[in-house]
């Protein structure tokens, strides 16, 4: 991924005789072109779900609640689009948890992700995902498996080796039985809960992973549960992108266990996370002297979703995408989420179509990331309601180069994926691995499914 500061005009050069256009200009200085005559179509973030769905209703409008608006009035019906307070959850008073910051009981024992919380597993996941019926514990949990025990029969708690799955790992770092050194701990990392998983991997061209992500469950306050995913992808020409996206990840994971036990709306809620994380990228910053003066800030993209009372919220900022992929595989799948690109921004003037931009080698520059040096933040949230259980998958463009469109994205999306979204992970790493793996690729995974009143009945 490379940094690209906005274009200074929406259309950015003269359709006619590619003149670079600055902001404010109303006619071409070099052909006298009308620029009103080619005005860019207006910003529409979003591609709701081609599929029936019933939007939360939003109370009167509240002068104050403009500060949270997102989006361009009309984007999205039912959505904050219009500056509208969304519905706040509804609290049961006979069920309200006495810690409204509580986690749910089956998930207390989860601990929110962090660096330190990722499992080692194989570097290349797809020696164990060439049968379904593999034992997820074999690369979930590679880090504590069972081996040859001591001779004084005491537990081993090392490592168990990635490569022969058979040896234990000394202080070195190499394996005691086969000499293999192991990967560093961001190379491959993996993530599970009950209601989201999370794999991230280097790939096969880059020298370090720069993307991160974290997976959390929050407890809502009427006493269900909420499941969030939030994936980054470091900025490759900017300082320190490694932690970039780990702060952003960590400070919008954070701001949203924070935000949800207390009631806040799940996209007002998103929509504080990714300022959150900004912020966290923007600490990373280090005033220009000596040397670091002609250095990027750090930075990053950001895309996330959180999946609570039937809803399914999503917000970015960047090229990271957002698909949503029914269970059933006959309805027609959909990318919720439009790049901050180069390409996206050419599509959008009506300058190029779309085969055309993202043939361009200049397709995947982007035009929004979190850094300081970013013009100005501008998160992309929505909320969608649907109306069938499925699948929110959360990428970076590691994985969405090898599966762009989200039919494509649904073919290499395995049946179960709700049933076993860690099992679905690795087998979409091992599919930008087979393409080629030519940057890090990091997806989550988060099922949907239809809140006990909303399920049809049983036959």
């Amino acid at each position: 991924m490379s940094l690209k500061p906005k274009p200074p005009h929406p259309l950015g050069s003269c359709p006619v005789c590619a003149e670079p256009l600055e902001s404010g200009d109303r006619f071409c200085g070099a052909c006298g072109y009308d620029l009103s005559a080619a005005a860019p179509r207006p910003d529409r973030p979003t591609v709701p779900i081609p599929l029936p769905v019933d939007w939360p209703e939003a109370p009167p409008r509240d002068v104050q609640a403009l500060s949270t608006a997102t989006q361009h009035p009309g984007d999205l019906p039912g959505t904050d689009s219009g500056g509208e307070e969304l519905p706040v959850i509804p609290v049961r008073t006979d069920e309200v948890p006495e810690a409204p910051g509580a986690p749910v009981a089956p998930e207390a024992p989860d601990a929110p992700a962090s660096e330190g919380d990722f499992t080692l597993a194989a570097p290349d996941p797809r020696a164990a995902l060439q049968s379904d019926t593999d034992d997820a514990g074999d690369t979930a949990g590679a880090g504590a498996s069972a081996g040859p025990a001591p001779a004084n029969g005491a537990a081993d708690t090392r490592k168990v080796c990635v490569a022969c799955r058979t040896g234990r790992v000394d202080a070195d770092g190499y394996c005691e039985h086969c000499g293999h050194a192991q990967p560093r701990e961001r190379d491959h990392m993996e993530r599970e809960l009950p209601s989201v998983a999370a794999v991230s991997d280097r790939g096969l061209r880059h020298h370090r992973n720069e993307d991160s992500f974290a997976v959390a469950a929050a407890a809502l306050p009427d006493g269900s549960s909420a499941a969030l995913g939030i994936v980054c992808d470091g900025v490759s020409s900017a300082t320190r992108p490694d932690e970039a996206s780990a702060a952003a990840a960590a400070a919008a994971c954070a701001a949203l266990e924070a935000a949800l036990p207390a009631g806040t709306h799940p996209q007002t809620a998103m929509h504080e996370a990714i300022v959150a994380a900004a912020d966290a990228v923007n600490a990373l910053a280090t005033p220009p002297a000596g040397d670091r003066e002609h250095q990027n800030a750090p930075a990053c993209t950001i895309v996330g979703s959180v999946v609570a009372g039937g809803l399914l919220i999503v917000g970015w900022v960047g090229d990271s995408r957002a698909y949503w992929v029914p269970d059933d595989r006959s309805v027609p799948p959909a990318r919720l989420t439009e790049d901050d690109s180069w390409a996206a921004q050419m599509v959008a003037a009506g300058l190029m179509t779309e085969a055309q931009a993202y043939a361009d080698e200049r397709a995947h520059a982007i035009t929004g990331w979190l850094g300081a040096d970013a013009y100005e933040l501008e998160p992309h949230t929505a909320a969608f309601k649907p109306d069938r259980p499925g699948v929110v998958l959360v990428c970076t463009d590691g994985l969405w180069n090898y599966a762009e469109a989200a039919e494509d994205m649904a073919r290499v999306l395995p049946a179960d994926a709700s049933d076993r979204p860690l099992h679905a992970a690795q087998v979409l790493v091992g599919h930008a691995l087979d393409g080629g793996g030519h940057d890090n690729i990091t997806v989550a995974l988060l099922p949907f499914a239809l809140p006990p009143e909303e399920a049809e009945p049983a036959v």
